[in-house]
């Protein structure tokens, strides 16, 4: 209970439900005062609650269930939650290697990305253009990290097998992404090459959008150096962005599972390279524990929404 209305009893109750009713009256009011603009919202808005936030919900409700598809949910409490952290070593090993995997790929891709948007953004306009498409390419090609799959072939005829055979460094092929040695640090490698692509857009799109004329006024307030430019005006004009980016980057780092699949199988040798979307697959699509699948979907989600609150806080330092 709100504290005030602890200590102010009925009077403060009324008054807080009077405070309520009068922000809800000026909602409504807003509302019907932009109906046109709620309007044109109203398909995209239909169309997000269906395919997004209801699933959210409807995860939510499930992961305390035990649901199998075919039986009606069975309500089981918090049983999936307790088993998950204390019954599941499989699940314990996935969430080492995801944040790992999100350590690696969301703050380094994050930098690669402002780094190479700062330096090309310098460059004339041909070579500014041909540069980010050379580095956007990678995030809609679809399957294209499968290249990797050819460059650490498993045999002889693997570019990277054959390169190290040929100079003597090795007397027979290594199995890149079947020994556990090997396989995550390739799986982090190639993960970080996908990731510098949407973020990397949306920083050239925030240096191509800030005011000139702010550096003509930090100039004259002092400022001496490139970098002080950074800290102080490019960085905080473009915040949006940064921000873009930093949900591209989480969401990206801690979804990786279709490069796992696609590269060391499912699953992968040992459990070496196992992060939590290929636990909740296997759970969901393999074995229809769907209850179970839902309480690893909703770990998940609280993982991005608490990484995500973090990057907020970091973000609002920008240019202190």
């Amino acid at each position: 209970m709100n504290r005030d209305v602890a200590m102010g009893g009925p009077a403060a109750v009324r008054r807080t439900r009077g405070a309520f009713g009068r922000k809800l009256a000026q909602g409504w009011k807003a509302a019907k005062k932009n109906k046109v603009s709620y309007l044109f919202a109203a398909p995209y808005m239909l169309l997000f609650f269906t395919f997004t936030a209801l699933p959210v919900l409807v995860s939510l409700v499930l992961g305390f269930t035990s649901f199998n598809l075919l039986e009606a949910p069975m309500f089981v409490g918090m049983d999936n939650y307790i088993r998950l952290f204390l019954g599941d070593d499989i699940f314990v090993k996935a969430i080492g290697n995801t944040f790992l995997m999100a350590v690696m790929v969301g703050p380094i891709g994050y930098a690669m990305c402002l780094v190479f948007a700062w330096l090309i953004n310098e460059l004339p306009r041909a070579w500014r253009t041909f540069l980010t498409l050379i580095f956007y390419a990678p995030s809609i090609s679809g399957n294209i990290y499968l290249v990797w799959g050819v460059l650490f072939n498993k045999d002889a005829y693997g570019y990277a097998n054959a390169l190290l055979l040929r100079y003597n460094f090795i007397s027979t092929p290594i199995l890149w992404f079947e020994n556990p040695e090997y396989m995550l640090g390739l799986v982090v490698l190639v993960a970080l090459w996908t990731s510098v692509g949407t973020s990397f857009l949306s920083f050239i799109a925030g240096l191509q959008g800030i005011d000139r004329s702010l550096y003509e006024a930090a100039a004259v307030d002092g400022i001496r150096n490139r970098w002080q430019e950074l800290w102080y005006v490019t960085l905080p004009s473009m915040k949006p962005q940064l921000m873009f980016g930093a949900v591209m980057s989480i969401t990206g780092a801690f979804s990786s599972g279709a490069i796992v699949t696609a590269l060391c199988g499912m699953p992968s040798v040992d459990y070496a390279a196992h992060t939590i979307v290929n636990h909740l697959e296997d759970y969901g699509s393999v074995r229809f524990e769907m209850g179970y699948a839902s309480a690893i979907a909703t770990v998940l989600f609280l993982i991005m929404i608490g990484s995500n609150k973090l990057v907020q806080k970091l973000l609002s330092k920008v240019g202190e």
